[in-house]
């Protein structure tokens, strides 16, 4: 699939570790991390580097776009590693790769965020975080351009609801949560390893939405219509 690309770990720079384990919230019944847990766990250890790094300026970090490649699930009460790095910077966009490995885990992922003002309009990096974050990024850059297509015409809709509490500080629904309509077919059965990636068109509220079904392709929509998210599956690399 056209997507971010996951590259190696930097041969210098930035890299910031965390230990953790899953709690109990955050598996099923069959001890199989979901992936929303997964994707908060990236989006808190994006912040921990940051607030490590003397990074604390105000602004609002949004995503534009996740990659996951999951060649094994994290499991319950699994200690596990999270190993982040800077990998892309540009004018107001970073990209972050991040590994969780442990136990039975053996996921990679790679996020594309973009820095804004309190307005919502894209603030430009100043000369401290690029010093922090050049030498890992190694000079490839984070272009902020989306790419998945829209749903086709016309096309009918599962109802989804999002409920107050998967609102997060900023106001509207958590960039994890949209993971939640793909765990449910997930949760089925036995997913085996999965790639796919997500890319986030708009803020989000509680109530009912649809999601929109097409091959190896989903979309989360308002009820006035808006795209929210998109969704592309894929086979391994």
């Amino acid at each position: 699939m056209s997507s971010a690309e996951l590259v190696d770990p930097p041969a210098g720079g930035r890299v910031f570790e965390r230990t953790i384990r899953p709690g109990i919230a955050d598996a099923g019944g069959d001890g199989r991390v979901r992936l929303d847990a997964v994707a908060r766990w990236l989006q808190d250890i994006a912040y921990l580097d940051l607030l490590d790094a003397g990074f604390d300026q105000r602004g609002v970090w949004i995503v534009r776009r996740a990659r996951l490649r999951i060649e094994a699930w994290p499991r319950f009460a699994e200690e596990l590693e999270l190993r982040t790095f800077c990998s892309g910077i540009g004018r107001f966009s970073a990209e972050r790769t991040t590994t969780i490995r442990g136990g039975s885990a053996a996921v990679e992922s790679v996020a594309l965020w973009a820095w804004l003002d309190e307005s919502g309009r894209p603030r430009r990096f100043p000369e401290r975080f690029v010093e922090i974050y050049a030498e890992s990024a190694a000079g490839r850059g984070a272009p902020v351009r989306l790419r998945h297509p829209d749903p086709p015409p016309a096309a009918a809709g599962a109802s989804f609801a999002f409920r107050a509490t998967d609102i997060d500080v900023a106001g509207h629904v958590n960039n994890s949560h949209y993971w939640a309509p793909l765990e449910e077919e997930l949760a089925e059965g036995d997913p085996g390893p999965l790639q796919a990636e997500i890319e986030y068109r708009d803020a989000g509220g509680r109530g009912e939405h649809s999601v929109i079904r097409d091959g190896d392709r989903r979309w989360i929509a308002a009820s006035d219509g808006r795209v929210l998210a998109s969704i592309l599956l894929a086979q391994r690399d």
